[in-house]
């Protein structure tokens, strides 16, 4: 597989694009007046304990109190095991005997603020690095699940049992796979320097203070992203280039040959990505077969429903049935990918009677969410035919990113059909024409309304004058949305 990362830097906003044999796989967007806060450690001072709610409200400076949960309000070595999880033997306590009102606190933002819900945060703090993950409250070693080597994974355990900090956790981080003792070592040192800065910031804060913001979009790439199976970076800006260079000096000399300063400033024009991040904003999602897919973002969940559309197979239903949903689910665990799509996740297969068609389906989903960085669990099919998967939350889904609900559907979708807002302004104008002393009205209405009050015989409108003993002037406004219409009567005394 050909990867490829576009680096797309302006004034305003930087945008990289995961390509994955030309196929646009990831998009992330940053803007200069709306920088990301996932990763950033705050001193907060907690404002409200709710043990009915087992969560707390913090104050950590931004403009909604920031949410805290009891698990991550708990200290890891008390009261969970090496996975993370509760211990059975442990019973979890109440919030309120974890923390108090008024107590300062440093916490995390493990998930942005979205609509009317501030920031979700948590104590268990963590740092990535290039090569692992140092986690200062913790003491705990672990190792990347996709390291499948299990002499691998001995190495790296071996590695951190000699240079790791007492009472300090790390987890080896996939790209640590095969890296010198020097290389996770020069790391960890990094990582510890940072956590020593904010200890000492922390000790000398007083109330709700940023203690340490996390690097900038271009610089997260390097780290994240931008590994060994990638064939190739290319950046728009001199600048950003320069900055590439200079941190892969650092950290990974001999990926430097596979960065390249483009001969374009508009970079993403070039790879047609604007257009299809524009795709990735419809509903409707066509498949090569002629299928389609319809994703429905809500506040809840996510809703994806599969239809064959034009795809009218070959063979029988039920083959046309499961190329369809093979097809679906791999198109699918893409979409989820490049539009951020996290939580809780409905699949609506087409129905399948044999059940190694469904088993397949679901093999397919998990083989094509496994090249996904974020983590994502399917459940299984329930008894409606439905799949129930989950994915990690992360970062901003794409449409939250670029898009905002529409200030005159309200985010709805819909509006009132042009036969429903015929009605309205019929009742509107029979409850006017009882007191009005005009014996002339003006509907200005759009264009589509102004067609439905007219009629199929055109006599709508004079009919409607006969009733109500009016003159009726329909003007019709191109600008005006389906329901916006306006009723004056003219010459008014």
């Amino acid at each position: 597989m050909f990867r490829e990362i576009l680096v797309q830097a302006t004034e305003e906003e930087t945008k990289v694009a995961v390509l994955e044999n030309g196929i646009l796989a990831e998009i992330y967007v940053e803007r200069t007046l709306e920088q990301r806060q996932v990763g950033n450690i705050y001193q907060g001072v907690v404002k409200n304990v709710l043990p009915g709610m087992q969560a707390a409200f913090v104050d950590i400076g931004l403009e909604k109190n920031a949410f805290l949960y009891v698990d991550d309000a708990l200290d890891y070595s008390i009261w969970r095991d090496e996975n993370g999880h509760f211990t059975k033997s442990k019973v979890r306590p109440s919030i309120r005997d974890v923390i108090k009102e008024g107590q300062e606190i440093v916490v995390q933002i493990a998930k942005e603020p979205v609509g009317t819900k501030g920031a979700r945060v948590t104590r268990q703090i963590s740092l990535p690095g290039r090569y692992l993950v140092l986690m200062p409250k913790v003491d705990y070693v672990g190792v990347s699940r996709r390291i499948e080597d299990q002499e691998e994974r001995e190495r790296l355990k071996d590695i951190m049992a000699d240079i790791k900090p007492d009472n300090m956790g790390v987890i080896l981080r996939t790209v640590s796979e095969g890296a010198c003792v020097e290389e996770i070592k020069k790391d960890l040192s990094s990582l510890l320097r940072i956590w020593d800065k904010i200890e000492q910031r922390q000790q000398s804060a007083a109330g709700a203070v940023l203690l340490h913001r996390d690097v900038e979009l271009v610089q997260r790439i390097l780290r994240d992203v931008f590994t060994e199976d990638t064939q190739r970076m290319s950046v728009n800006s001199q600048a950003v280039y320069e900055r590439v260079i200079e941190y892969l000096a650092v950290t990974d000399p001999h990926l430097k040959s596979k960065v390249y300063l483009s001969d374009t400033d508009n970079l993403f024009a070039k790879y047609s990505v604007d257009q299809k991040i524009m795709l990735a904003l419809q509903k409707k999602v066509w498949l090569k077969s002629g299928g389609y897919l319809i994703i429905d973002q809500m506040e809840a969940l996510t809703a994806i429903d599969v239809n064959t559309g034009k795809y009218i197979g070959s063979k029988n239903l039920a083959d046309t049935v499961f190329k369809t949903n093979i097809e679906a689910a791999g198109e699918i665990a893409r979409q989820l990918r490049l539009r951020n799509i996290g939580g809780i996740i409905i699949i609506d297969f087409i129905d399948m009677q044999d059940e190694r068609h469904k088993l397949a389906v679901l093999e397919a989903l998990e083989s094509e969410l496994r090249k996904d960085k974020v983590k994502a669990h399917v459940l299984g099919i329930t008894s409606l035919g439905l799949v129930e998967m989950t994915r990690k939350k992360v970062r901003q889904s794409l449409s939250t990113t670029l898009e905002k609900s529409c200030p005159f559907c309200g985010g709805k979708g819909r509006v009132l059909s042009e036969e429903t807002v015929c009605i309205q302004i019929k009742k509107n104008l029979r409850e006017k024409a009882s007191y009005t002393s005009s014996d002339t009205v003006m509907l200005a209405v759009n264009p589509r309304v102004a067609l439905c009050l007219k009629g199929e015989d055109k006599d709508g409108v004079m009919k409607l004058e006969e009733e109500l003993g009016l003159k009726l002037v329909v003007k019709e406004e191109e600008g005006n949305f389906l329901d916006e219409y306006e009723i004056k009567p003219l010459f008014d005394i």
